[in-house]
């Protein structure tokens, strides 16, 4: 099959296309012809050397698939080839630990991530994903836009309703808002009554992320100081929630932007770099700060229905072929790109 593989850490031409062996099929595993694959920071961070644990190389990025399923393993039950399906981030859970067994397999010790270890991610033109890890696609949802629910719409999902509990009023920030998580999680976070405030950095992206749903938009600098003009637009009080899909590049401003007691959830690292922070400055505000891996298998269903309900609608921004995934990854990093890229094996 085609693949676009990394072999050694680098910059956006180390993703190369070649020929390379089928993906092994093993007892609980489905194989899946990939109709599109979505390009997550994720990917960008695994290429690149920034993200080290849990990455072998040489391999094939790519954790947000969806396809139609071409064979399964002797011990699958639920699925069969023809299948429309999409895929959870991951490609395997245990099943058995305390984790998979209170819907939390997010945490799943022995969880293996889609894409970052050997020849088995989501560019190519075959992935096997354990079927822990598989959902069907509902009837009436776009094969395609299916491929970015689990990540840019169920992990955002995970964070906004079951992390931080937002509530009808609440004031919630969403960092990175016109890339492929915020996009969505403005989207949410309407749904849930909040009031939205939208940060990017881009210019061009404001009026469409009001017309996503942000009730308010602040443009920023990479890096720069936006904490006074959300102070200005809540009456100096801050927001409730903080959705953190960009790390440590804003975290003094994010910080500064945080009401009285206010949850701080982070879902996104952008970059390698640390912080510096003194302890007294959360617990003298009584400020929560809680992280989201990626989406539950209960999360992924739920997402799917929102989609298939029309109540949360996949934002995509370009359709490419494999051989241009450099192409799709210097977007991101450009942060040209407003909602996901995908790599389409067909075209």
């Amino acid at each position: 099959m085609r693949a676009m593989v990394v072999r050694h850490p680098g910059e956006a031409e180390a993703l190369q296309l070649e020929d390379v062996p089928l993906p092994e099929l093993r007892d609980n595993d489905v194989r899946i012809r990939v109709e599109a694959c979505g390009v997550c920071f994720h990917d960008v961070v695994t290429r690149n050397g920034v993200l080290r644990r849990g990455i072998r190389m040489p391999l094939i990025p790519g954790h947000e698939v969806s396809g139609i399923v071409e064979s399964v393993g002797p011990r699958v039950r639920a699925f069969k080839p023809g299948d429309r399906v999409c895929t959870a981030q991951r490609r395997y859970i245990c099943g058995f630990c305390r984790f998979c067994r209170s819907g939390r397999e997010t945490s799943c010790d022995e969880r293996e991530f889609l894409g970052d270890a050997d020849l088995n991610g989501g560019y190519a033109e075959y992935v096997s994903v354990g079927d822990d890890n598989v959902a069907h696609v509902p009837a009436g949802v776009d094969l395609a836009q299916a491929a970015i629910v689990s990540c840019a719409i169920g992990t955002e999902l995970n964070a906004i309703r079951d992390v931080a509990q937002v509530r009808p009023g609440e004031r919630v920030l969403i960092s990175g808002a016109g890339g492929g998580l915020g996009v969505h999680g403005l989207q949410i976070a309407r749904g849930a009554g909040a009031q939205v405030f939208a940060v990017t950095t881009s210019p061009d992206k404001a009026e469409r992320l009001k017309a996503w749903g942000a009730h308010e938009v602040v443009v920023c600098g990479r890096g720069e100081d936006f904490s006074a003009q959300i102070k200005d637009l809540t009456d100096g009080q801050g927001v409730d929630v903080v959705i953190d899909n960009v790390g440590s590049v804003l975290f003094e401003p994010t910080r500064r932007s945080l009401a009285m007691g206010g949850r701080w959830i982070f879902v996104g690292q952008l970059t390698g770099d640390f912080v510096r922070l003194n302890p007294a400055q959360i617990f003298l505000r009584d400020i929560t700060i809680r992280s989201v891996i990626s989406t539950s298998r209960n999360q992924l269903q739920d997402a799917l229905q929102l989609v298939q309900q029309g109540l949360v609608k996949p934002v995509i921004t370009g359709e490419l072929p494999l051989e241009r995934a450099a192409e799709a990854h210097r977007m991101l990093e450009a942060g040209s790109a407003f909602g996901r890229v995908l790599l389409r094996p067909g075209l």
